[in-house]
């Protein structure tokens, strides 16, 4: 029978070189920038991880180079078993990852500020609003401003920067296109605001990158960069199609749990206001978190005699008591009186 540890050292090849195998079919979004945000967020990335490594790097080497001078067999090592501290070690071992965590916290600070997803991209070209929202299992686009909507599929011209409106019409998701940068969450109720650009014409998968139920799976897109021409061209094929997007055929699409890919749907017009109705049917009475339960306290205690009036009101009339129960009451009544005023005096007296 073969030894773990020589069955092991048989296997590890094979394993590295199939898993060199299967990430050749990986695609390398991050790492595959086309746009201002997706190229600044992998420069951090890199940076940070350059940073980093020079801590681990030479951690690595020393541990193994360690172990190799210092192992039993080498007797001509020295060996001080008395040894307990050295000042310059120490100062190396604590000044090094001072100053590479320093680095690293003004760089995330001044990183976090510029790559801020509600911060508007400064271009010269206008930008365009795209309002979207998420559903089960799918991702409606409204362009409010050309007063179209798209199920499943986003366009838009190049280098233009992309002010994108997100909440969720179910449980939470998150917006996220791999190649143009920051991801950000859907959330009921909600507004969050992202900001993107591309300055490369072509075709990038969108996706929720948020597990949300059965369907996620297919709850993907196709982002389309294109010339202003072709943009344009697209508005009109759009338009032509002559549906309508309002909120009985939001609730109809809604409603539509799909478990498979959601086919791309147009629609050439859109209700006004279709996106703030969306946020606000998931808010209930409180219109900042969807709580109700500041309402009720707000009421305060005193709302409890109002509600017990309607609820002697609301007695029917018609009932007739039973004989003897009128004298059953006025005694219960007595004795309840009685009760409340022996609770009073003692309130008075401090018991």
């Amino acid at each position: 029978m073969i030894p773990l540890k020589t069955l092991g050292r048989l296997l590890r090849p094979g394993l590295l070189v199939a898993m060199a195998v299967l990430m050749t079919g990986c695609d390398w979004a991050l790492f595959d920038p086309k746009g201002q945000v997706a190229r600044e967020e992998l420069t951090l990335l890199i940076t940070c991880t350059v940073l980093m490594l020079l801590v681990v790097i030479p951690v690595i080497v020393m541990t193994l180079v360690f172990a190799w001078k210092y192992r039993a067999s080498n007797t001509n090592a020295r060996y001080e078993p008395e040894w307990s501290h050295s000042t310059a070690i120490e100062v190396v071992v604590w000044s090094i990852p001072c100053m590479i965590v320093t680095a690293l916290a003004v760089l995330c600070w001044k990183s976090s500020h510029e790559l801020d997803p509600y911060k508007p991209i400064e271009h010269e070209k206008p930008g365009i609003e795209i309002q979207a929202v998420s559903l089960d299992w799918k991702w409606l686009f409204v362009y409010p401003e050309e007063k179209v909507a798209v199920v499943n599929e986003l366009t838009f011209p190049v280098d233009t920067p992309l002010n994108f409106r997100i909440t969720a019409d179910t449980v939470m998701n998150v917006f996220f296109i791999p190649h143009l940068g920051s991801m950000i969450y859907s959330m009921a109720g909600m507004e969050t605001k992202l900001h993107l650009i591309a300055d490369q014409t072509g075709t990038f998968p969108g996706r929720s990158a948020h597990y949300s139920g059965y369907g996620f799976n297919k709850m993907y897109f196709d982002a389309h960069s294109v010339s202003d021409a072709e943009y344009q061209q697209w508005l009109a094929k759009v338009r032509a199609d002559g549906k309508t997007m309002d909120q009985a055929a939001f609730t109809a699409i809604g409603a539509e749990k799909n478990h498979d890919w959601y086919p791309v749907t147009y629609y050439s017009n859109v209700e006004d206001g279709l996106f703030d109705w969306v946020i606000n049917k998931h808010m209930g009475d409180n219109h900042h978190f969807g709580m109700k339960a500041d309402a009720h306290a707000a009421a305060g205690h005193g709302s409890h005699d109002a509600h017990a009036a309607p609820a002697v009101e609301q007695a029917p009339a018609d009932q007739a008591p039973v004989a003897g129960q009128d004298v059953a009451d006025d005694a219960h009544a007595g004795h309840t009186a009685d009760e409340h005023a022996a609770h009073a005096g003692h309130g008075v007296s401090g018991e």
